[in-house]
């Protein structure tokens, strides 16, 4: 029996491991010691897990001084989103936390904040944060309570749609608040300055961008103004984030972000013409397909779309029978498939779901038209069932 040849379309739930990440990650597998020892051996993998912060701040132009290694990006959210900060040794309180209705599950739940202090953002139908509702919220915020902190991602995970971040950190300014950015998605898609988007903190994750999983960091754009500690411990990062560094997983975190960073544009010129000759070919087969956020500006490697009456697990699982992977949205949820969040918060009707394409450095125009070729095939079997009907 022939194997079914695979065809990897999920890279916003994963990218594949880059070759570079692996040989760093072997390489520091093979160093003895503990980074925080002060003989010759610790001193070597101190000096990696520096190099490596160095990198990942470069990736979105900050200083290596302000970046906190994490385990991943849900640590890091986790971490920032609290109402005990510090400015310096002196306790500031954080009165609520503002979210978008599409951000990450890691997110919107709100991390150390009381559900009852977490406020919902709504969104445009085009899955933009809508800055006139956030105005309101803000203006509407009590102050005497604590400052409002506002989180939005820079792009979302399903859509791939692009927010408008300048505009939301105008108004966060204009009420004194603290802006939380998730760029987990942006990171090597998007050229990411923390000053330019004026956010006090950015959320990153190393195997989004190729590198391992298990590694992640908090990016902040000073250091009097941080988190109250979500992990104590012996007082590592600087007592940020207590606990023994993964120099492996750093070093391969690392290496992605300095492949990100490496002909970043010729790379987003070539995915989005790969994302737009297989979104060409969709229409070409489904007229009736609906792709969200299309006439919108997007990541280049994102392709969230719907069929009428086909539910997103069933379409999944059929696109994996054809040997193509893709997800239904989020994958996030230990293998759970729901209704999308972010389609219910556009107004879409989200019962029956959305199929979501990624592509990435690696993939090919075969790739494209093997996907294309499953597409069909799925659509014409169920023109077929439709038609036995």
């Amino acid at each position: 029996m022939t194997r079914l040849e695979r065809t990897y379309l999920d890279w916003n739930a994963t990218a594949p491991l880059l070759p570079q990440a692996r040989e760093a990650m072997l390489a520091a597998l093979g160093m003895t010691g503990n980074p925080s020892s002060v003989h010759g051996e610790g001193r070597a993998l101190r000096m990696l897990v520096e190099a490596a912060r160095r990198d990942v701040a470069a990736l979105v132009g900050a200083e290596p001084a302000h970046v906190v290694f994490t385990s991943g990006a849900t640590e890091a959210a986790n971490m920032v989103l609290t109402p005990d900060f510090r400015m310096g040794r002196t306790p500031l309180s954080i009165g609520r936390l503002f979210v978008s209705e599409i951000e990450h599950p890691a997110v919107r739940e709100g991390g150390r904040f009381p559900r009852e202090s977490v406020t919902g953002v709504p969104v445009t139908p085009d899955g933009i944060v809508d800055t006139g509702a956030l105005d309101a919220l803000l203006a509407a915020h009590d102050t005497a309570a604590g400052m409002p902190m506002v989180a939005v991602m820079l792009a979302n995970n399903e859509t791939g749609i692009v927010q408008p971040v300048a505009a939301v950190a105008e108004i966060v300014r204009r009420y004194g608040g603290l802006l939380v950015i998730d760029a987990v998605q942006a990171a090597g898609r998007l050229p990411i300055a923390i000053s330019a988007l004026d956010a006090d903190f950015l959320i990153l994750s190393s195997h989004k961008l190729g590198g391992p999983k298990g590694a992640g960091a908090l990016v902040s754009r000073g250091e009097v103004l941080m988190p109250a500690a979500l992990v104590r411990g012996g007082g590592q990062e600087k007592g940020h984030r207590s606990g023994t560094e993964n120099p492996a997983a750093l070093a391969g975190f690392a290496a992605a972000a300095r492949f990100a960073l490496d002909g970043l544009a010729e790379r987003n010129a070539r995915i989005a013409a790969l994302r737009d000759r297989l979104e060409a070919g969709m229409r070409r087969v489904a007229n009736g397909a609906i792709v969200y956020g299309s006439g919108t500006e997007r990541l280049s490697n994102t392709v969230f779309f719907s069929l009428p009456g086909l539910k997103s697990e069933t379409g999944q699982i059929a696109f994996d029978l054809e040997g193509i992977a893709l997800s239904a949205g989020s994958a996030c949820s230990s293998g759970k498939v729901g209704q999308s969040h972010v389609l219910t918060a556009m107004g879409f009707d989200a019962s029956t779901g959305g199929l979501r394409v990624s592509i990435g450095p690696s993939t090919t125009e075969t790739d494209v038209e093997r996907f294309l070729a499953a597409f069909a095939r799925i659509v014409a079997r169920r023109r077929g069932r439709a038609d036995a009907a």
